[in-house]
């Protein structure tokens, strides 16, 4: 940020001139460059160099500059699955409504070439999380099992509770793994969750 001075006053300061509109809408947001071969998205309507846009949809398929997924993003995710049953126990929060939870599983395996350290081992996990079963909540369920089936839920790294290397580990997408406790014990009362996660889910692209 440039130091403003009093109005009426000179500055020792060099002015610095704005870029016009027009220049900025010549020039690709991602090499901040002149377009070579202008490519313009036809949904978002953003514009970069062919190039440039073909480089980073290899690694993610969003818009640079509003994050607007374009195609199906699928993950590293290794093998497993997801199951759900239900309680009657409800949680805090939804004194009316059983409570879902999910199951995933996976199995022992061996890293593949888009994880950390292909041939190398990684341990079999369960993991649990709940949700209300109310209309939200089944919604929140599907747009997970859609999540989960195009490998986005899970992935291999380093535990940030443990500080293990080489194992699965959530991926970006918040789940409750406990029933009470609230936020900071990843659990319920939480009324912001479900319209929360739905927002994770849809900067993935995975939306209804």
């Amino acid at each position: 940020m440039f130091p403003c001075t009093p109005e009426g006053k000179s500055s020792d300061s060099v002015n610095v001139l704005p870029i016009s509109s027009s220049m900025k809408d010549e020039q690709c947001t991602i090499c901040l460059s002149e377009f070579e071969e202008k490519k313009t998205l036809e949904i978002c309507g953003h514009s970069f160099c062919t190039s440039c846009i073909e480089e980073a949809f290899k690694h993610n398929k969003k818009c640079p500059v509003c994050s607007y997924v374009y195609g199906v993003i699928i993950g590293d995710q290794p093998e497993g699955t997801i199951s759900f049953t239900l309680f009657s126990q409800p949680l805090p929060g939804y004194p009316s409504c059983k409570t879902i939870c999910i199951k995933y599983s996976f199995p022992q395996g061996i890293q593949g070439k888009e994880h950390p350290n292909p041939g190398k081992p990684y341990q079999g996990t369960t993991r649990h999380a709940y949700l209300p079963d109310n209309k939200d909540g089944n919604k929140v369920l599907r747009l997970l099992q859609k999540a989960f089936e195009q490998k986005l839920t899970f992935t291999i790294g380093r535990s940030s509770t443990t500080g293990a290397e080489g194992v699965i580990t959530w991926n970006d997408i918040h789940h409750k793994t406990n029933m009470n406790g609230g936020p900071s014990a990843y659990g319920y009362p939480d009324p912001t969750y479900l319209k929360r996660v739905q927002e994770e889910l849809a900067s993935k692209g995975i939306v209804e």
